[in-house]
């Protein structure tokens, strides 16, 4: 792999660390900062409103300005945001710090990703894709238990002064080991804006979004979930969690890996397939401990695997707005998390019962997988297009 996605991808790890490690430590931040929990969440909100919406908000403003600076100047404001979150003294200004965290991750990640795209070879574009990937789900996965581990050691403020630390660690190799990158050609803003009417990339960005959905459905219940279906014990229950984050981590390798073989458009349509169907077959699985092990795995892989020939797909439908399209789809995964996780607890409060979830969360899927065929459609539909009009000049 090239050293320069290397260094992309722990830089992504590190910023991606600093959105969900909140959660595992929402009681003790409450309680030093005298808020409730419930206020606490909303750092959780905040964070992800922001994030969903200063990425491509940010792109575009800074079009003009050489990539490695821009880079190096989002990180230096990531590294300002934490340590303001370790100083901060009331919960209004720990909120203002993690709306300076949200922006400044939110650009560092889209760059990494547009970045490591325009350095890639076309043939091995989405694998470098699938291993920045592999960084962000790594930090949005381990992210809360590394969070308890140090927090039950150092205190909350250790967390945030630790993504601190290796947030200078980025800004160091980054500076010493990638080269500049030019901004290329760049389209005005308004252009840009226009290039959202683009229905191919469109269908695209709601199937990354319906995706997340189902998929969080079920993800963001899946504690009551296994004390319902399998009455785990909590040391279990964190035991799954883990291998399940195993399988996340190494879902953006192959989802990567398998669009560098068979195609991207393939890609697409064989993950979301097969992620609809593992989250249909998931409750009856229940039955034995070491099958419904191989399903969670298999839904764990294919939950971070669309990612990379999603964006690779983006990349060959319109590159002259890509990089906007692909911080576009970034804040696409951000909605449907917010929007899995709603309608989660909706079907809960209804029912009563967290079995349901993972029907609820395939048939969200499967709209997924409409909308992508939808966008592939319109993709084949220009292409016979384009072929006609040429045999049309021909003759």
């Amino acid at each position: 792999m090239d050293i320069r996605v290397f260094l992309l991808a722990i830089a992504a790890i590190t910023v991606g660390l600093v959105e969900l490690v909140v959660g595992g430590i929402l009681p003790v931040i409450a309680d030093d900062l005298h808020v409730s929990i419930a206020t606490a969440g909303q750092l959780i909100t905040i964070f992800a409103l922001v994030y969903a919406v200063s990425g491509p908000v940010l792109l575009s403003l800074t079009a003009k300005m050489e990539r490695k600076k821009l880079y190096l100047i989002a990180l230096s404001v990531f590294f300002i945001g934490n340590v303001f979150t370790y100083f901060s003294p009331t919960f209004t200004l720990m909120m203002v710090a993690r709306v300076l965290t949200a922006a400044s991750a939110a650009l560092v990640i889209v760059l990494s990703l547009t970045i490591t795209a325009r350095i890639s070879l076309p043939e091995k574009r989405a694998k470098a894709l699938g291993y920045i990937y592999m960084g962000i789900s790594s930090s949005l996965v381990l992210g809360v238990p590394i969070g308890i581990v140090l927090t039950n050691a150092f205190g909350w403020r250790s967390v945030f002064l630790g993504i601190a630390i290796l947030s200078l660690g980025s800004i160091a190799l980054i500076s010493k080991f990638l080269d500049e990158i030019p901004t290329g050609h760049v389209q005005p803003l308004s252009e840009q804006v226009k290039a959202l009417g683009n229905k191919k990339i469109i269908f695209a960005h709601l199937a990354t979004m319906f995706m997340l959905a189902g998929h969080y459905t079920v993800y963001a219940y899946f504690t009551p979930f296994l004390e319902e279906t399998m009455q785990l014990s909590p040391y279990w229950i964190s035991i799954f969690y883990f291998i399940f984050g195993l399988a996340a981590v190494s879902g953006g390798a192959f989802g990567g890996s398998l669009a560098s073989k068979i195609g991207s458009t393939k890609s697409i349509l064989f993950i979301l397939g097969a992620f609809a169907l593992s989250l249909f077959i998931l409750p009856y699985m229940t039955f034995s401990t070491p099958v419904f092990l191989i399903i969670m795995v298999i839904w764990g892989a294919l939950s971070w695997s669309l990612a990379p020939p999603q964006q690779d797909y983006i990349i060959q439908s319109d590159p002259a707005s890509s990089d906007i399209h692909q911080s576009f789809n970034n804040s696409a995964l951000q909605v449907g998390i917010a929007i899995g996780s709603g309608v989660g607890g909706v079907v809960y409060n209804q029912t009563g019962s967290v079995t349901v979830m993972p029907s609820v969360g395939g048939i969200i899927v499967l709209i997924a997988f409409i909308c992508a065929a939808i966008s592939l459609s319109i993709a084949v539909e220009k292409t016979r297009s384009r072929k006609a009009q040429k045999q049309t000049v021909y003759e």
